[in-house]
């Protein structure tokens, strides 16, 4: 991978976090003003947004060293994307028993946050990254 390469790996990836920080930011704020988890700390703005920018950041990486193996990079990203997304959602769940002022619509907000940063990464990331034996890029059947 070329330094303009990496460049346009490390742009594309503070598109996706900034498209990811913006819509989870419009979440705080529609979950905030309808009241569903009002001292769910974690459905605050200061840990959304770091933890998205974390999340984002992790997988731009995660894309940089699998271009780096070379292959199908677009389509491994997407399926070790997915994963990570799935996972993800474990210390959602847990809250409910680990944080009393948890409530479940607050932890599917959260949940939807994690759903948004993995789109954010998997559209912008992917898109003008296709390796060569990938030329169409990712596709739903490749999950």
């Amino acid at each position: 991978m070329s330094s303009t390469d990496g460049l346009t790996l490390t742009l594309r990836g503070g598109a996706a976090a900034l498209l990811a920080v913006v819509v989870n930011s419009v979440l705080v704020a529609a979950a905030q003003a309808t009241g569903i988890a009002p001292d769910l700390r974690a459905l605050s703005y200061p840990p959304v947004v770091f933890l998205t920018v974390v999340g984002v950041a992790g997988a731009t990486v995660v894309y940089w060293l699998l271009a780096r193996r070379g292959g199908a990079v677009d389509r491994t990203f997407v399926r070790v994307a997915v994963v990570v997304l799935v996972l993800s959602f474990v210390p959602d769940v847990a809250l409910l028993f680990a944080d009393e002022t948890a409530t479940v619509p607050g932890v599917l907000v959260l949940m939807v946050m994690h759903v948004v940063a993995a789109a954010a990464s998997i559209r912008l990331l992917t898109q003008g990254g296709l390796s060569a034996e990938d030329p169409t890029g990712p596709t739903a059947g490749d999950l």
